[in-house]
């Protein structure tokens, strides 16, 4: 396997696949104390606009993390992430959750990084920082 700081400057990610359940936004809500009724209640979610429960933002992120941890393995860490989130996450959603090489230097590799929906709509797009440990 590639080494992560072997990856160039336009070189790809690998990619992760993700469909959140009804299940796991529960678990979330109960991990993060986020019991906002969007997450957790159909007819709520619907009364306010939302086609139903929607997943934390902050999960989703976790996702995107899970991916570059997964990659990075024990070579270095996560020292920044920014993200945007673009589009809600339902479940059932699949979500692929992928990247690129934007810049690097001798101990630090900046990536661009993105989730898409099986629709191929952008629900999260950032900046993650890598630095070798």
């Amino acid at each position: 396997m590639k080494s992560v700081f072997n990856y160039q400057v336009s070189d790809r990610l690998p990619f992760r696949e993700w469909v959140p359940s009804h299940v796991q936004i529960r678990q979330y809500a109960e991990a993060s104390g986020d019991f906002n009724p969007i997450h957790l209640n159909d007819n709520y979610a619907r009364k306010v606009g939302l086609g139903g429960v929607i997943a934390h933002g902050m999960l989703t992120m976790a996702q995107m993390a899970a991916l570059l941890t997964e990659w990075i393995g024990n070579e270095g860490r996560i020292s920044k992430l920014d993200v945007r989130f673009e589009q809600v996450v339902s479940p059932g959603d699949k979500i692929t959750f992928s990247g690129s090489i934007k810049a690097r230097s001798e101990k630090v590799i900046v990536c661009d990084i993105e989730a898409c929906n099986h629709k191929g709509d952008k629900v999260l797009l950032g900046l993650a920082h890598i630095m070798q440990k």
